[in-house]
């Protein structure tokens, strides 16, 4: 079992991706697919005259501001268009691919934050109109029922909390929770960078291996949002994941290359 989460940041190449996932799925291998979708959530936002905001939370990571119209705009980008074209692609590739959000089966459930403390100009005040959510359960039952009908589930990043209420949840760390609930050996995640850089966006300082105990260390020295990526992968790794790898989306093979080595390898 695979689970390869694609990026949501600019340069992300969906075709070769796309073709290499094919080529597993045609040689047997189970994959299920999660992405997110920030940059083309910025851009479509910001011509709708609702420009993004970003907020960083006082231990230091940072996250989409997601009031209800942020929410709307979000589902309609990632879960309507990315959703869709990203199935559309896999289909071409021979894949069955089938699109659905956390939202639909109740496939991922979240706690929605009731508030959230940031940062902002040096000092913190309180979010409390968020709809961003951790999710704390994901449906395994649902994913292996779509797994053995043959067909590919490729996830968007929304959740719905117990209340009914339909949350954001960090593309990640979602990767992640699905890797455990459906017992992956190994979580792909492509991102627009080569892996884990010891001092971004220097390239000749990308870490090839790092040990599960390094993980702390690392959040020290990520920047930006490589921090939700180590939180994930630390997440992967305490729910039996054996393997996360960080990934170049760019090159020409994306996901083989990944599985291949190429990247940074937490074990």
């Amino acid at each position: 079992m695979l689970v390869v989460k694609i990026g949501g940041s600019q340069g992300v190449a969906l075709g070769p991706i796309c073709a290499d996932l094919g080529a597993l799925i045609q040689q047997g291998q189970k994959v299920v697919v999660v992405h997110g979708g920030s940059a083309e959530t910025n851009e479509i936002s910001a011509r709708l005259g609702h420009p993004p905001r970003f907020v960083t939370s006082v231990s230091g990571f940072t996250s989409r501001y997601t009031n209800r119209a942020t929410l709307e705009i979000f589902a309609m980008v990632t879960n309507g268009r990315i959703n869709t074209l990203l199935v559309e692609q896999l289909q071409k590739f021979g894949v069955n691919a089938f699109g659905l959000s956390g939202v639909d089966g109740r496939l991922m459930m979240a706690q929605r934050k009731e508030a959230i403390r940031i940062v902002e100009n040096g000092r913190q005040r309180m979010l409390r109109d968020d709809y961003t959510g951790k999710i704390e359960q994901v449906n395994a039952a649902l994913l292996r029922l779509l797994l053995e009908a043959g067909l590919t589930p490729v996830i968007a990043p929304l959740a719905i909390s117990p209340a009914g209420e339909v949350v954001n949840v960090d593309a990640d760390r979602a990767a992640a929770m699905v890797a455990g609930a459906v017992q992956a050996e190994q979580l792909v995640i492509l991102t627009n960078v080569p892996g884990l850089m010891r001092n971004y966006p220097d390239e000749n300082t990308l870490i090839p291996h790092l040990p599960r105990i390094g993980l702390e260390q690392a959040l020290s020295f990520a920047e930006g949002r490589m921090k939700k990526k180590v939180l994930g992968a630390s997440e992967a790794l305490d729910l039996g994941v054996s393997k996360v790898i960080f990934a170049d989306g760019r090159v020409e093979h994306p996901v083989l290359d990944a599985l291949a080595g190429k990247g940074t390898v937490i074990s």
